[in-house]
């Protein structure tokens, strides 16, 4: 019996081996890498702001909070590239330091440091896809990678509009030098979209092409790695901010006769739409009525939902595979086989439905499908998808201290199957194995590994375990929504009356139990999936 314990083992890491990098390979070459919601105020159920970001390729998956940092006079803030594959934070494996800025004369805000970090003590919080764009706009040259414009905005800025000034202003100085990449930044008011791509050979140094638009209260937009932004308003301050030169730069390279109106994404961006599924998906869902069609050339900017977005929507959505719908990429995969059973003592013959594939196939595996029949096994993406190193669902609100009011909610690995844990504003510590990744080899120590062990076992037979994996899923997740406000209100009493000790200590401990009542119950799974199997040989 231990032998084929052992056997099965070795299966199942064979597999993950298979599905994990051939899949991540194939979604890394199509150019589809991250997926980012935008709630504005009025269009959430309780008033707050939310942002969205699932990290869906082979980045770290070590976190941190960063505290409050304060600069020596005639220090420098040394722009750092290559934090986005090293295995600790500490390691410095293929990280260079590119250059450097004045620092800030004010002590720095505390953030939460992912691989794009996202949150900030102040309620300031960022989503991001990579949108890649012409070739011919990238500039090595430049000084900054994305993340490291992230980091300084969280560090120095408590607001969306200040956030985008900054970055913007820093990218026109000291040039841009990573691909496109669209950020969805947010606070407790507003919620805008954010691109910016290099300047490639205008001007006489490294710049940056930019502009950021306003979500209109009421509405949600969507960034899944195409450029969005249209028609450019250029009198409208309050909902369009932009760079100063672009104008010149745009005509400089081309992009613009300086006559036609100043559309943007077709400017930027090669792909002749600006959506892909999940923008149609997620806009249709929420809007109905518009009567969005995907053979439709354009998708609007944002749409006005036909019923106030919850967390519990936006968990959902980031869970979302088509299942069911016209976009199934397996539901041509599903056939009946015929079944003895005893049903009050006498034996019948039954057909069941199986589909032993799941939407997170290896790449391998849909071409050996689609080499026994053509298009059987279409290559959709999907919302969820197993590369997904990480995400997040981030909730501002203004009635609440920063220290409770902004919060993460967060998951490791495919949010499909992946449980969140809140991670607060204020927080000053993460559980343990949060600060190690698990990209590089399989690591116990490393937090991620805690579910994606059962995760990847999940998917030998999905249409198997998918059920229990959910209702363990939803079960959690109404226990985080249920227990949180009493949290909350506990936390804010302690503020109030000056225990912001007491406070913080009791977010860490509330965020450290559940992520270990979560662990121990995916363990369980693990043990309950292997036995199925195994069984089942």
């Amino acid at each position: 019996m231990k032998k084929r314990f052992i056997f099965i083992t070795s299966l199942v890491i064979l597999l993950f081996t298979t599905i994990s990098f051939s899949y991540s390979q194939e979604l890394e070459n199509y150019q589809e890498s991250c997926t980012s919601i935008l709630v504005s105020k009025g269009a959430s159920s309780d008033g707050s702001v939310m942002t969205a970001h699932s990290c869906d390729a082979n980045y770290r998956t070590w976190l941190t909070i960063e505290g409050r940092k304060r600069f020596a006079k005639g220090e420098r803030d040394y722009i750092r590239h290559g934090y986005m594959h090293n295995e600790f934070p500490s390691d410095t494996t293929g990280v260079k330091i590119k250059g450097s800025i004045d620092a800030p004369k004010n002590e720095t805000f505390s953030f939460l440091n992912v691989a794009y970090p996202c949150l900030n003590e102040k309620q300031l919080a960022i989503g991001e896809t990579t949108t890649t764009g012409k070739r011919e706009l990238y500039n090595k040259d430049g000084l900054f990678c994305i993340e490291e414009l992230e980091r300084i905005a969280l560090q120095r800025c408590s607001t969306a509009r200040d956030a985008i000034h900054l970055m913007g202003s820093l990218a026109e100085e000291y040039g841009y030098g990573d691909w496109g990449e669209c950020l969805t930044i947010a606070d407790k008011k507003e919620a805008w979209h954010f691109e910016i791509y290099g300047s490639g050979k205008s001007g006489k140094k490294p710049g940056a092409i930019w502009v950021a638009q306003r979500v209109p209260d009421g509405q949600v937009g969507v960034s899944a790695n195409v450029a969005k932004i249209g028609i450019v308003d250029f009198k409208d301050k309050d909902n369009f901010m932009y760079a100063k030169d672009i104008k010149e730069r745009c005509k400089e390279l081309g992009l613009w006769d300086g006559k036609s109106p100043f559309k943007f994404y077709p400017m930027v961006n090669n792909y002749p739409k600006n959506f892909m599924w999940r923008e149609y998906i997620i806009l249709s869902t929420l809007a109905p009525s518009l009567g969005l069609k995907y053979t439709d050339q354009e998708m609007p900017f944002s749409v006005t939902p036909e019923n106030k977005i919850t967390p519990e929507q936006m968990f959902a959505f980031y869970r979302e595979t088509y299942e069911g719908g016209e976009f199934d990429p397996i539901k041509n995969l599903k056939i009946g086989v015929k079944k003895r059973v005893t049903v009050n003592g006498k034996t019948e013959t039954i057909v069941d439905s199986i589909s032993p594939v799941s939407p997170f196939m290896s790449n391998e595996m849909r071409t050996l499908l689609n080499s026994l029949k053509p298009d059987v096994a279409p290559r959709i993406r999907t919302i969820a998808v197993i590369q997904c190193s990480y995400s997040h669902i981030i909730r501002l609100r203004d009635w609440l201290p920063d220290e409770i009011g902004g919060v993460a909610y967060f998951s490791f690995d495919n949010p499909a199957q992946s449980p969140r844990i809140p991670i607060y504003a204020g927080q000053t510590e993460l559980p343990e194995g949060f600060d190690i990744c698990g990209q590089k080899r399989y690591r116990k120590d490393a937090a991620i590994w805690s579910f994606r062990e059962t995760n990847r076992i999940a998917t030998m037979r999905w249409d198997k375990t998918k059920d229990k994996m959910n209702e363990k899923i939803k079960e959690f997740e109404n226990q985080m929504m249920e227990q949180t406000p009493e949290l909350e209100k506990q936390a804010k009493e302690l503020l109030n009356e000056g225990k912001i000790n007491e406070a913080i200590l009791l977010l860490n401990k509330y965020c450290k139990e559940l992520f270990n009542s979560e662990v121990k119950t995916w363990e369980e799974l693990k043990a309950d999936f292997l036995t199925m199997f195994a069984r089942s040989l």
